[in-house]
Formats: C-alpha cells, sequence, structure tokens
C-alpha cells in the first residue's frame, strides 16, 4: 500500500531529506531511498511498505530475546521488508536484503485492524515488530501499536536502534518492551558487521529507551568470532549496560551461524560463549544469558539472592516460571522484569 511518509522534509526544489533513520538519505524525484522502502513521488516521500506484512507467526516472548518480560507469554510476531543495515551475516537475509522494489507488489495488504483482531483472537499478550529493521516500516508500526494499545495488548520491538530522534520518540510513546541489537562498541566493530558507521545514535536511543520513555530494555549481541568477540569489546558492551540502563538490564549473547556473506565463519564456540557471559558478569551485570543453544543452563533466569532458578528455559516454548507476584517462591526476593499475564 502507498502512505505518505512521515520523517521527512522538502529539499531544494524537488529533492526531499528523509530523517526517519540516521542515514538521512536526499532523495531526488523519481528516486528511492538507501533502504528502497521509501519513494520521492513528485516532491512527496511515500513509503511503499505500509501493511506489507511479510512474515507473522504466533510465537513466545523468548524468540525476541526478551527473558524478563512477561517471560512465556505468546505474542503475534510480525516482519516485513528491508533494513537500513547490511549486515553481512544477517539470520533474516531473504527479509532483510531483498530487492523490495521486485518484491513488494507480491505481498498482500494486512490493516492495522486485522493486525490487531488476530492477535486478540489467538490470546496473544501483545504484537511484536521483529525479522526485519521495525524501522522501515514505522507508519504501520505506529498505527499498530496505538490500535493494539487501546485493545489492552502490550507492545515490543526488537531494532537495532538507528532510528532519528523523532521517529524513535514517536514510537517510544506507544512501546513497552524493546530488545535492542548491539553489534559490538566499536565503530569498527559496526563497519564490519553491518556497513554503518555512525553508532552513537544507537547508544543514545537505548539510554533514552530506558531513562526517558521508562521502557522495558534487554540487549542482545551475536557473537561472531572475529568480528566483536575480543574481551575488550565483551566488556565494554557490559560496562556501557551497567553505567547507562542498569546492572538488571538483560544481556544476551547468542550464538553466531554462518549466513549469508560470513557462511566462512566458524559457529560461535560455546565456550567463548561462556567465557563471554562470565567477563559481562564481572562488569556488574546481574542478568547474561546465552541464546541460540538450546537447553543451556545460561538460559535460565537466577535469583540474584538466593540463586535457584527462578524462570527455567528447555527450548522458546518450554518455560516454567517459580516466581509468584513477580517475586522469588523460594526467598521471596523482588526479581527484575514486568510478569504479570
Amino acid at each position: 500500500m502507498l502512505k505518505n511518509a512521515l520523517f521527512w522534509e522538502p529539499y531544494m526544489k524537488d529533492s526531499v531529506r528523509c530523517f526517519l533513520c540516521m542515514r538521512k538519505c536526499i532523495i531526488d524525484k523519481g528516486q528511492w531511498g538507501w533502504c528502497q522502502t521509501r519513494y520521492n513521488q513528485d516532491g512527496q516521500l511515500i513509503t511503499v511498505t505500509y501493511g506489507k506484512v511479510a512474515l507473522s507467526s504466533i510465537s513466545p516472548i523468548e524468540t525476541k530475546h526478551m527473558y524478563n518480560f512477561f517471560p512465556g507469554s505468546l505474542w503475534l510476531s510480525l516482519g516485513g521488508l528491508g533494513c537500513n543495515f547490511q549486515c553481512h551475516g544477517c539470520q533474516s537475509w531473504g527479509l532483510s536484503h531483498c530487492d523490495v522494489k521486485e518484491v513488494v507488489n507480491k505481498i498482500h495488504d494486512l490493516s492495522p485492524e486485522i493486525v490487531v483482531k488476530k492477535a486478540l483472537r489467538n490470546g496473544c499478550k501483545g504484537i511484536a515488530f521483529s525479522h526485519n529493521e521495525p524501522t522501515m516500516w514505522l507508519e504501520f508500526v505506529l498505527d499498530v501499536f496505538k490500535l493494539a494499545k487501546s485493545e489492552g495488548l502490550s507492545t515490543c520491538l526488537v531494532t537495532n536502534g538507528y532510528l532519528g530522534s523523532k521517529a524513535f520518540d514517536a514510537i517510544a510513546e506507544y512501546t513497552d518492551g524493546l530488545c535492542i541489537d548491539v553489534k559490538g562498541s566499536f565503530m569498527e566493530s559496526y563497519t564490519r558487521i553491518a556497513a554503518v558507521t555512525d553508532i552513537n545514535t544507537i547508544f543514545s536511543n537505548a539510554s533514552d529507551a530506558k531513562r526517558k520513555h521508562a521502557m522495558h530494555v534487554e540487549v542482545v549481541t551475536n557473537i561472531i568470532p572475529g568480528y566483536n568477540s575480543s574481551e575488550k569489546e565483551i566488556k565494554e558492551i557490559a560496562s556501557w549496560m551497567f553505567a547507562e540502563l542498569g546492572k538488571d538490564t538483560p544481556l544476551h549473547l547468542t550464538r553466531f551461524f554462518p549466513y549469508g556473506e560470513f557462511k566462512d565463519v566458524v559457529p560461535t564456540p560455546v565456550g567463548l560463549l561462556e567465557k563471554s557471559r562470565l567477563l559481562a558478569m564481572k562488569e556488574g551485570l546481574n542478568y547474561v544469558y546465552i541464546g541460540n543453544i538450546p537447553g543451556h543452563l545460561s538460559a535460565n533466569t537466577y535469583c540474584q539472592k538466593c540463586k535457584k532458578i527462578i524462570i527455567k528455559r528447555k527450548e522458546y516454548d518450554e518455560v516454567e516460571l517459580n516466581l509468584k507476584n513477580g517475586h522469588c517462591s523460594n526467598c521471596k526476593s523482588l526479581i527484575f522484569g514486568r510478569f504479570s499475564l
């Protein structure tokens, strides 16, 4: 569905400047933005992906790398087309790296009303946008989230955090939970992994999500051997989280599997993930999880006082809660997170 885009301004004659994300594309008349989701039609910026749901599923919130946010609950998860990153080992290559202009008209439109009805009909706790970068169809995300909140549903974004400040503030008003995908702490890592050089906005958006907008925030870093796996980088990510997001903010260290242009990179050794987890915890973080290894003990949530397992995870859809009103069933300590279903 063609729709007028948000977050842009006229720029010299019939050109426009898009400030949806930090690429801030200047788009001439008849041309497309870098992400291919926005088109300059006679001096007006048009979004071509509104309502173009390429992937839809009912899945546990744990599949979003959100472990302290309504654990065990079911969510309607939606994915669209395109990305403003170019991750060479992207695990959602088919959606994020597709030629949007070629495939967009092959996907049927869904309205926000249909999406919300589907979530309610299937007993979902809320609606999550992930799979590709939600920024790419933020107009649709906004309309869905506004309607979802009015119907009593919760909302969640899984994002790379590369949004412009106005766009981020607009969606933050309607977002309950945010999983931010941090590629590393160094500009060099972002350049090698995602072809991005300006990373300050990513970290400031994450901080604003917590401090300014009071969202529940969790961080995920896919550990790619030789790219973002050094001890120094893990320590810096954890140190930043401790200072800006708080010691209770969960960090997910996930196993990389060869994909896309990183087919020759080896899967992340389990030992490297375990070592990285210990490093992050030594920096003061209380909840550091290991992901993409089903059944690993570090996928469980432990009480920080008595050290008992309070959320046991065998698989994403096998979650056992030993909590009562957000407190440890064993020692009654208050556990960080949002838990009421």
